[in-house]
């Protein structure tokens, strides 16, 4: 029988935990059943205090890929591991998803992995306060949000006048 992936439906911010377990409970003939275990992530930038951190963020919480031969072993190591709540299909049929929908997650995860992309903390219309650069201690309202640039224009009351000025998102914390 040849291997497939399933995507298991897992509790939110269960995944990693239902990875390791079906790796540990996988022994034996079901350890040969059972192929790779993904969680898809990308990494994404963030901006707080003025830092900018990269964290992994999950592309689709709550799901896990697993590749396997499905059978009752590999069956009922899957429902009885905790965390898994189902398998996406219905138990009477289960589906596998088909070899391109799979590497076509992987492409996006890898194509991501290679631009981390920022997650933009910022919205239009928040007061600021300029932390760095030649208007250090200002404060002005958030006008417009460019997330691909890691850039904003925010308005600031410069000698009585209202005045556009593009920061980065390292050079501005909110109020």
């Amino acid at each position: 029988m040849e291997k497939k992936w399933y995507v298991i439906h897992t509790y939110p911010g269960h995944e990693k935990k239902v990875k390791k377990l079906l790796e540990q409970a996988a022994i034996g003939d079901v350890a040969e059943k059972l192929g790779r275990i993904l969680i898809p992530t990308e990494d994404v930038s963030r901006i707080k205090g003025g830092k900018r951190t990269t964290v992994e963020k999950q592309i689709y919480p709550g799901y896990v890929l697993v590749e396997m031969e499905l059978d009752d072993d590999t069956l009922q190591l899957v429902t009885s591991t905790p965390g898994i709540t189902s398998f996406l299909g219905t138990r009477a049929r289960l589906h596998p998803i088909q070899e391109k929908e799979v590497h076509r997650v992987l492409s996006y995860v890898e194509t991501e992995r290679a631009k981390p992309s920022s997650e933009v903390s910022f919205k239009v219309g928040e007061s600021v306060k300029v932390t760095h650069g030649p208007f250090t201690d200002f404060t002005g309202v958030v006008d417009e949000i460019y997330p691909e640039r890691e850039k904003l224009r925010v308005m600031v009351t410069i000698f009585g006048r209202t005045t556009p000025i593009e920061l980065d998102f390292l050079q501005v914390q909110p109020i």
